[in-house]
């Protein structure tokens, strides 16, 4: 097996084979800039000075008995000790994963036991939940808890340790000896699936799959030293790993920590990001968000304003049709940008952007547009865990809206009969933890893996997601769709509308299960002179209900005829990630909603 050897100072950290490898180079090359920070400023660690907490807690970990090929498991939210608890464990040559903080004790104790992890490195907010899954974990030997205890006790419960217990103990342990050993075929992390269809699997992502990943934004976008970005996803999401742990370690980026993702939209301002990742949501909030502040401005200055968004919608749309902007319309959006988008960037917060990102589920494509006309070239991407985040991605100044981009640099993709995307390359994983029968069913003997995904790709190779290859909707008449495109088509139709969730597997006609979106349904019923704020009451409102069928009728005529929704029902509530209705990641738990909404689907199809 390959090894790696500690490098000179001066190596770039691109050039390094491993992950613990890449963070020396980088903390001899820039060991005063800042690595990691906390959004209010309170913990500022330089590059040097994370290297240094990274070994106090490697050695402290080896005391432990850690050591290559072990696993560790992480249960943090978004703060430094994430980053120091996962360089810790690479350097030694284990492998750390992260477990999702919405998981209940049996989750936990699933994903655990499953990588058989001896040490565990949590919140204190997390520890009863740990502690109960322990129970079921024998060979879980030592908890470290990162924070200080909690509900006024003095002192960890038996067999807890603390984290400044553990970081600077065995000092004599040699760490260059136990990087050294490290290959860039070792495994670096697990990510566990979020599992819509049945238990989590553990992807093993490879050293050498992460800097598949890496290498490949060079070609796309640059990131100086001390790039900005916000770390605010679920460390258990390879996206979050991928582009806020993985990429800034090599370029040397400043991570600030949310450790709120329902903050992020505030932090953007607090951060100004040169690079921002976002799933598809947050998009529709930001947009749902200027929408509203436009609507609420005086007549005359809300005219002047959706004048000039529908100026530059008008050129995006022209330039997407490959069609002439007429000079007096780029003269207008000109005018508009320097008088309104600018300041809408700035206050936004992405006014010094490189680029920014969407990914992990289908966007509507008036959402994309809509950022493009404000001048930010919000570009669409598409990856999984068992490619480390990596496949397909627009290029800046490239964007082909509608679709995900052609492959990333060092990957290759092409279709299966049946029309299923398949990808090869550098970021493909070693293969699923345990699951050799899934292991094989995934990859191909030469390399090629087999997404699940269902896709067309263009003459230019710009590929377009179509859906799951398992969630194609095929109804009564045999007509094949995609719930995910029909759903974005809803949701797209009005910002009242926060979840979608269609159905119509093997039914005559389509229904929806949607949900009222929790941030804009408020403000839209105070603007409608309604006093209930609450979602489950505004649920059962006529008005609300009329708006609703309103926005229905909108995507219907946007939609094929099989495609369109004849009847809907406004869920009470709200569906929240990680719950009964949503992955952690929110993407639709399809058997589960449909198992607890029996009833209410039952009636849509009763007369």
């Amino acid at each position: 097996m390959e090894r790696s050897t500690i490098p000179a100072p001066a190596g770039p950290a691109v050039e390094a084979a491993t992950v613990g490898e890449a963070l020396r180079r980088t903390a001899a090359n820039h060991p005063d800039l800042v690595a990691v920070r906390t959004l209010d400023g309170s913990v500022s660690l330089t590059w040097a000075e994370l290297r240094q907490r990274v070994d106090a807690l490697a050695r402290g970990l080896a005391g432990l008995g850690v050591g290559y090929g072990d696993t560790v498991a992480l249960m943090l939210a978004n703060r430094p000790e994430f980053h120091i608890a996962d360089l810790a464990a690479v350097t030694l040559g284990a492998a750390p994963f992260s477990v999702y903080q919405t998981y209940a004790a049996e989750q936990v104790g699933f994903v655990v036991g499953d990588a058989a992890a001896r040490v565990a490195i949590v919140e204190q907010a997390y520890l009863p939940v740990v502690l109960a899954a322990r129970i079921d974990l024998p060979e879980l030997e030592h908890i470290i808890v990162v924070d200080g205890p909690g509900d006024g006790h003095d002192a960890e419960p038996v067999g807890v340790l603390r984290l400044d217990e553990v970081e600077g103990a065995n000092p004599g342990f040699d760490l260059d000896a136990a990087l050294a050993a490290v290959g860039p075929d070792d495994v670096a992390t697990l990510i566990y699936t979020s599992g819509t269809t049945g238990p989590p699997k553990g992807v093993e992502i490879a050293h050498r799959n992460v800097f598949g990943t890496v290498r490949s934004v060079q070609s796309i976008i640059e990131l100086d030293p001390g790039a900005k970005v916000i770390s605010w996803l679920p460390a258990a999401h390879i996206a979050e790993r991928a582009a806020h742990h993985y990429i800034p370690i090599v370029y040397a980026c400043t991570i600030t920590t949310c450790p709120d993702p329902r903050r992020i939209i505030e932090a953007l301002p607090q951060v100004h990001p040169t690079w921002f990742f976002a799933v598809p949501r947050i998009w529709e909030r930001l947009k749902a968000g200027l929408e509203t502040m436009v609507a609420a401005q005086p007549e005359e200055a809300r005219a002047r304003a959706q004048g000039a968004l529908d100026a530059a919608l008008t050129r995006v749309r022209l330039r997407r049709a490959g069609e002439e902007v007429p000079p007096e319309l780029e003269a207008a959006v000109a005018r508009a940008d320097a008088e309104l988008f600018s300041g809408l960037r700035a206050m936004l917060g992405l006014d010094e952007v490189v680029t920014v990102n969407v990914g992990a589920a289908p966007t509507p494509p008036e959402v994309i547009e809509f950022f493009h006309a404000i001048g930010i070239e919000l570009a669409e991407l598409w990856g999984m865990s068992e490619t480390c985040g990596s496949g397909t991605v627009n290029r800046p100044g490239e964007v082909r809206i509608g679709t995900v981009g052609p492959a990333a640099p060092g990957n290759e993709v092409r279709l299966a009969e049946d029309g299923e995307l398949l990808v090869r390359g550098a970021c493909v994983m070693r293969g699923y933890r345990n699951r050799p029968r899934q292991t094989r069913e995934a990859l191909s003997p030469d390399g090629w893996l087999a997404t699940g995904d269902v896709a067309t790709i263009d003459e230019d190779g710009f590929v377009t997601i179509v859906d799951r290859k398992k969630e194609l909707i095929i109804n009564a008449a045999g007509k094949n769709m995609s719930p995910a495109n029909i759903e974005a088509t809803v949701k797209s139709a009005s910002p009242l509308i926060g979840q979608a969730c269609v159905i119509g597997d093997g039914r005559q006609y389509n229904t929806a299960l949607l949900v009222l979106d929790a941030d804009y349904a408020p403000l839209w019923a105070q603007q409608h002179g309604i006093e209930e704020t609450d979602l489950a009451e505004l649920a059962v409102r006529e008005e609300v209900r009329a708006a609703v069928q309103e926005a229905i009728d909108g995507a219907n005529a946007r939609l094929s005829r099989p495609e369109q929704i004849k009847s809907f029902t406004l869920v009470r509530g709200d569906w929240l990630p990680g719950g009964e209705e949503l992955t952690p990641t929110m993407k639709l738990r399809r058997k589960p909603i449909g198992e607890k909404y029996a009833e209410e689907i039952a009636a849509m199809y009763a007369g």
